[in-house]
C-alpha cells in the first residue's frame, strides 16, 4: 500500500491541465464569437441621425 501513495498525481495534475484548457477555449469563443444570432449573415450597420436641439442655445445657468 506505501508504494501507491503519490501514484495518482500525474494523472490528476493532466486532468487540472485539461480542465483548465477547456475553459480557456471556452473564454476564447465567448471572447471572440458573435454576440447577436445572425442567420450566416452580418447584420447591417445602422445609421445614427444625428439631431441639433431647436430653440435658443443653452448656456450657463444666470446668476
Amino acid at each position: 500500500m506505501a508504494g501507491e501513495t503519490g501514484s495518482g498525481a500525474p494523472r490528476e495534475l493532466l486532468l487540472v491541465v485539461a480542465v483548465a484548457g477547456a475553459g480557456l477555449m471556452l473564454a476564447v469563443v465567448a471572447a471572440f464569437g458573435p454576440w447577436s444570432p445572425t442567420s450566416h449573415h452580418a447584420a447591417p450597420a445602422g445609421l445614427v441621425e444625428m439631431h441639433s436641439p431647436t430653440g435658443p442655445a443653452a448656456g450657463p445657468p444666470a446668476s
